[in-house]
């Protein structure tokens, strides 16, 4: 499972720590990811996502998955949530 979010693709980084006698070591700078559930109101059912803090905040912004998944590009998406996109297209066209 990669270390990245599902909703605003962030990855970790790399950097230094750099020590008061000015050594340099190399370390990585992981995302805050969280697992959710997130519910989908044209599914009826909650989706479990691991997504970072700030794809939280998005699809709060949004207003919900379905919003989100509504007005997000597929090509934006991981192939995870393009398939749940056209779930909860074809659910809420019928």
């Amino acid at each position: 499972m990669a270390r990245a979010c599902a909703v605003c693709g962030k990855q970790r980084s790399v950097g230094n720590n750099v020590s008061h006698a000015n050594n340099k070591t190399r370390r990585r700078f992981l995302p805050n990811l969280q697992k959710i559930s997130a519910m989908s109101e044209a599914l009826g059912r909650p989706i479990r996502l691991r997504i970072s803090a700030h794809g939280l905040r998005t699809i709060e912004h949004k207003g919900g998955l379905d919003a989100f998944l509504k007005m997000a590009r597929s090509e934006t998406l991981t192939p995870g949530l393009r398939r749940l996109k056209r779930q909860v297209e074809k659910a809420a066209s019928t």
